[in-house]
């Protein structure tokens, strides 16, 4: 039985990533995305994997995409009053992945 795992991780993480898959022998395709409240870039990998390596792969994903504290300078509001508004560095999680796994009903290489 197959498995589909979407896994989305920071775009810091994901060249290591796709080295430590490539390395252990899962394929998979990459999607530029955006997403998140920064609107930073991230990168979602598609990955169709048996159901005896999922824990394998899921321990690749977490060994390789850690999460960590970042200083950002929020935006001004939208339609809220940008006189009044004094942005502060605030300090935000991000990287790690966010994963999900998906059964598979029929996988066909041609």
């Amino acid at each position: 039985m197959m498995k589909m795992v979407i896994a989305i991780v920071h775009d810091k993480d994901s060249a290591r990533l796709s080295d430590a898959l490539i390395e252990e022998d899962f394929r998979a395709t990459k999607l530029a995305t955006t997403g998140g409240f920064l609107k930073e870039g991230n990168t979602t990998f598609m990955i169709g994997v048996p159901k005896e390596r999922l824990d394998d792969l899921l321990a690749l994903i977490k060994s390789n995409c850690s999460s960590r504290d970042q200083m950002i300078t929020p935006i001004s509001p939208m339609g809220g009053h940008a006189d009044s508004y004094i942005p502060y560095p605030v300090e935000v999680q991000v990287g790690g992945a966010t994963v999900f796994v998906l059964p598979i009903e029929g996988f066909h290489q041609f």
